[in-house]
């Protein structure tokens, strides 16, 4: 172990998170491939060792700072880009059920390749928009946990991501920019789409002392047959 994993194994040990030998070989091994094939395609900014470790792995993994990802048995992470915060929270957890949504092949070949070299057991990787995909019998209504990392404001992400989570379930958004203005402004879709918030986190990442904010929004009926409305509406026309 170099001096870049011991830092992150010690800064996840202090919030309860454990890694063994394996999975950090998986999250190296996830880094190697991230940074080789962002070479041919734009899969992120971020690619200097240190920062992927904290920047995308550790702000991935800081949703288990304030879920019990122990009593969660199914995730879906809606417009996950480069895999984050799913891949992460995966290789920490390995009993998760994992479902990606990109509305983009090309990373979808990308994560898909990633599963096959870690290994991955019980990941399912959907190529289509989240509009479209959460109508579908298997999605719609079915996970314990939703997630997005940085896709859009709260009244669109509402739209994009509660449709999927399950009644009693929970979709958490996860922001750079304190998102109280956001929240304020999503009332009208928190009503139309059954969610109901929980809690807000703040905190700073590690090293890069960027902010960091966490909302929780439990689902507490079914998403009405209304919603999501077709692919596109939700971003041209917010339910605010």
């Amino acid at each position: 172990m170099d001096q870049v994993q011991a830092q992150f194994t010690a800064l996840l040990e202090e919030k309860g998170i454990t890694l063994n030998e394996v999975q950090l070989e998986q999250f190296e091994g996830y880094y190697r491939e991230l940074v080789s094939w962002n070479e041919k395609m734009n899969l992120t900014g971020i690619t200097e060792r240190e920062e992927v470790y904290i920047k995308h792995f550790y702000d991935s993994l800081s949703l288990a700072f304030y879920v019990d990802m122990n009593k969660v048995g199914s995730l879906a992470d809606i417009g996950s880009g480069a895999g984050f915060p799913g891949l992460p929270l995966k290789l920490a957890f390995p009993h998760l059920q994992l479902t990606i949504v990109d509305s983009l092949n090309k990373r979808i070949t990308f994560l898909q390749h990633v599963a096959d070299e870690l290994k991955l057991e019980q990941v399912k990787l959907v190529h289509g928009r989240a509009e479209d995909i959460a109508r579908q019998s298997g999605f719609r209504d079915s996970y314990d946990l939703v997630t997005a990392r940085a896709v859009a404001r709260m009244a669109v992400l509402n739209e994009f991501c509660l449709p999927f989570a399950k009644v009693g379930g929970m979709f958490a958004a996860m922001k750079g920019t304190d998102p109280s203005e956001e929240v304020k402004e999503a009332a009208r879709s928190f009503k139309e789409l059954k969610g109901k918030v929980k809690q807000s986190f703040q905190f700073e990442l590690p090293v890069s002392d960027s902010s960091r904010h966490i909302i929780l929004v439990n689902k507490v009926q079914a998403t009405p047959g209304k919603y999501p409305r077709k692919a596109g509406t939700p971003l041209k026309s917010p339910l605010v």
